[in-house]
């Protein structure tokens, strides 16, 4: 018998997270290595983990993901989206708590074009009246 699989997708800045939810012991694993060894700061394994928290599913799911593009912040919040809609095809009972969290929502800020006439998207070159 083929073991159930839930999917997801998410993306924040130039990050896209391919998150796959396995009934499992509730490891988590990116691009082949454990959450601990992957994200040193506390807080990016906080993020990875709210939407399995919010829903009370942290032991019961192996979390696999594959993640490339952007930084380690975006990656975070990536992943955090790929789970939390994973989650919304393994049970839809839990939208309305990861909807009040806001992690349904793909974060769309995302890095300003830089101007021409500027330095960078707003800094504006040295002014000097002499």
């Amino acid at each position: 018998m083929a073991q159930v699989q839930y999917y997801g997708t998410g993306r924040r800045k130039n990050s896209v997270a391919r998150v796959r939810l396995v009934p499992g012991d509730g490891s988590i694993v990116i691009n082949g290595r454990q959450l601990d060894e992957y994200f040193g700061l506390e807080t990016l394994k906080l993020i990875v983990k709210q939407p399995l928290v919010e829903t009370e599913t942290e032991g019961q799911y192996n979390v696999l993901v594959t993640v490339n593009g952007g930084g380690y912040t975006g990656q975070a919040g990536a992943i955090r989206h790929g789970v939390a809609r994973a989650l919304l095809q393994a049970d839809p009972e839990y939208r309305a708590a990861l909807k009040s969290a806001g992690f349904l929502t793909r974060d769309a800020r995302a890095k300003e074009r830089k101007k021409y006439g500027l330095k960078a998207a707003r800094r504006a070159p040295q002014f000097s009246k002499r």
